[in-house]
């Protein structure tokens, strides 16, 4: 009876709790009046007894500074956080830009004429003779332009009319690189390398080095470079052998590039060595094009005969005296080291610089038979005798040095 009691009391107080909290949510929020105690602080609603009473915020005092908002803090503490980071700059020192020279009023005009090729020449010659008074170059280079697209750009037409605005004392010309096609030949066209088109640009080409040599100017045809393409290249093998007859026929001088872009195998290259024996990448990415190291380099070949032919101009320093005692100067006082033209090896047994043919102090050098003692012993069976006191010379001591050494017997 007592367990039917209890559980019934139970049921009555969970019941009695269920509805206050029905009640509690539809009516207003009653107080519950619950005994004084000592330390009571505040009287607690029917929500709060049941569920508990909410954590309040702690008081905030004038004399305390309040707490700063998370992101506040966030950005104070920034500056620390990024010293934390930062990596160590490496600076990089440029070179100083070289000082600009100023050309002199009677400089000498260099014009470069032809298609791309001819475009980076230009502008390798510029770097060459940056520091040169007495040397001008003007490029009137037609990035597109050659010799079979007359319709395009007539060469032997244009040509004259750059000589008489500018009177150059040098002509370059460089072409080439972009007459791998058909060529009109009056109403025909006719395929590229055929004979009728092979003597037709043989005529052209000879017309164009006529029009420069009929004034007498000097005149320097550059040779086409390899190219990344096989059949380009072999084509330029063709048009730099037509162009050096048709240059050397006229008086001209042919200036070959063609060993500074291919490797000891005669392959093209990409990559190689500049003009200070430095590997950087001579070549575009489409094999076609030059970078700045490839334009100097190109530059290089046709520099010296620049210097050999406008002799006292080509001297960087402008107060140098003309004359024709004064021309060893400008060998003996190259600007740079590319300048310096590099010597054939000189053999050390016939080395024939003052005449003679022998080095100083050098013995005669004995005259043999050309066989080795391996071929005297398998062909006639003789052993080349050991010399004096080697380990195998087994022959008898003087009867002088036996005597004087004799042996004492007990």
């Amino acid at each position: 009876m007592d367990k039917m009691a209890a559980f019934s009391f139970r049921r009555y107080q969970r019941s009695v709790v269920l509805v206050v909290m029905a009640f509690a949510f539809v009516a207003p929020p009653l107080v519950v009046l619950v005994p004084r105690e000592a330390n009571a602080q505040e009287r607690r609603t029917l929500l709060e007894f049941f569920f508990g009473r909410r954590q309040q915020r702690p008081p905030v005092y004038d004399d305390v500074p309040a707490l700063e908002p998370r992101q506040s803090r966030q950005r104070q503490q920034q500056p620390r956080n990024q010293k934390k980071r930062q990596k160590s700059v490496v600076t990089v020192t440029t070179e100083p830009p070289k000082p600009v020279v100023e050309k002199s009023a009677a400089a000498k005009k260099v014009l470069v004429v032809g298609d791309f090729v001819a475009g980076s020449l230009a502008d390798g010659l510029d770097s060459a003779f940056e520091t040169t008074p007495g040397i001008v170059v003007e490029s009137r280079a037609s990035g597109s332009s050659g010799l079979v697209r007359e319709d395009y750009f007539n060469w032997q037409k244009t040509l004259p009319t750059y000589i008489e605005e500018l009177k150059p004392d040098l002509i370059i010309i460089s072409l080439g690189a972009n007459d791998r096609q058909q060529m009109a030949i009056g109403t025909a066209k006719e395929k590229f390398k055929t004979e009728v088109w092979i003597n037709e640009y043989t005529r052209r080409a000879a017309a164009l080095a006529s029009v420069v040599r009929g004034n007498g100017t000097p005149l320097l045809w550059v040779g086409m470079p390899a190219f990344q393409s096989t059949a380009m290249t072999a084509d330029m093998v063709t048009f730099n052998t037509l162009f050096r007859t048709e240059t050397e026929k006229v008086g001209g001088t042919f200036v070959d590039v063609w060993d500074g872009f291919v490797d000891e195998g005669g392959k093209f290259i990409i990559t190689g060595s500049d003009i200070n024996g430095q590997q950087v990448r001579l070549r575009g990415s489409d094999g076609i094009n030059l970078t700045k190291a490839g334009k100097r380099k190109l530059a290089f070949y046709v520099e010296k005969d620049i210097r050999q032919i406008l002799g006292d101009a080509a001297a960087a320093n402008s107060d140098i005296p003309s004359g024709d005692d004064l021309k060893d100067l400008i060998v003996n006082a190259p600007a740079a080291n590319e300048d310096i033209i590099q010597t054939q090896p000189i053999s050390l047994s016939d080395p024939d610089l003052d005449g003679g043919n022998a080095l100083m102090d050098a013995a005669a050098i004995p005259v043999v038979s050309g066989k080795s003692p391996r071929d005297l012993l398998v062909e006639k069976g003789e052993v080349a005798a050991a010399p004096e006191g080697r380990v195998d010379d087994f022959r008898l001591a003087k009867p002088a040095t036996i005597l004087s050494n004799p042996v004492i017997r007990n």
